[in-house]
């Protein structure tokens, strides 16, 4: 277990320890695939940390781009975040169900938002629930608290910056998916992409990242997938996956290891995989 860090990852004890703390901010950002056959809001409202929010990913996303949960007008985030009571001088937590798999969506969110606050539950809500730890299900009251946003332009990419990134190689550019998905051997879940990776980018299944229990690598056994996986550190990154959610673990594994020159392709596959006229590779690393 690594070191506690609450602009990265906390332990289940230090959330504990700050449970009652009154500008403490939970989130539940469980994300399902849309075939998973689960409904999230539906699952945190049913049992979640007390005092958590259920930060909604489908739907604090930009309504006008045809691919799924694109970051939201800053209007919006700001909006949807202060009608969930959260804003500034707040410390934010955010935990999903699957240990950590979507929570670090959100907390690429917010630091696009420029809110630097902000924190991974390591091990998620199964860990917390595991341990037997207090759960609810009452809705949280809600305070109102404004939020100042100053957007990070520098931890996004889009479909352009990629393509030239992709060319020029002055870029590692890191894929979360499978290693089935990334060499085109395994279907995509979404219908009508192709298969097959971002010309010259590296492979680490985001999986490869966390221990059996879901928590994430110590730092020096981070630094080591990156390595093992032929990633040139010294190189700035961007990461990418399926759909811009799974992309955040290795921008988190990047953080934890000291490592700031990141950012994330929102449209990541969902995007790329699409458009014919965008070059493909298939096979492995």
């Amino acid at each position: 277990m690594a070191a506690d860090d609450p602009k990265t990852v906390v332990s289940t004890d230090w959330l504990q320890a700050h449970l009652k703390d009154p500008d403490l901010r939970i989130l539940d950002g469980t994300y399902h695939m849309p075939d998973a056959g689960r409904d999230g809001r539906a699952e945190y409202e049913a049992a979640h940390i007390p005092g958590a929010r259920y930060f909604d990913i489908d739907d604090i996303a930009d309504a006008r781009s045809d691919l799924p949960h694109m970051v939201p007008p800053v209007e919006k985030f700001m909006s949807r975040l202060r009608a969930m009571g959260v804003g500034d001088g707040h410390q934010v937590v955010v935990y999903d169900m699957y240990g950590m798999t979507t929570a670090p969506r959100v907390w690429w969110m917010f630091k696009l938002m420029g809110q630097d606050n902000v924190a991974v539950l390591d091990g998620g809500f199964p860990k917390w629930q595991t341990e037997g730890r207090e759960i609810e299900d009452l809705p949280p009251v809600i305070r109102d608290r404004h939020m100042t946003v100053r957007r990070q332009n520098h931890l996004i990419k889009d479909v352009t910056q990629v393509s030239a990134a992709s060319k020029l190689g002055d870029y590692e550019i890191i894929d979360a998916r499978s290693a089935g998905r990334f060499a085109g051997t395994e279907e995509e879940p979404r219908p009508g992409l192709r298969g097959g990776h971002i010309p010259g980018s590296k492979n680490i299944p985001y999986t490869e990242l966390l221990n059996e229990d879901n928590t994430m690598k110590d730092p020096d056994a981070l630094r080591a997938v990156f390595e093992a996986a032929g990633v040139d550190l010294s190189k700035p990154a961007i990461t990418s996956c399926g759909s811009g959610v799974t992309a955040c673990v290795i921008s988190l594994a990047m953080e934890r290891i000291g490592k700031t020159d990141w950012a994330v392709y929102d449209g990541s596959w969902t995007e790329w995989g699409a458009f014919a006229t965008l070059p493909v590779d298939t096979g492995e690393n």
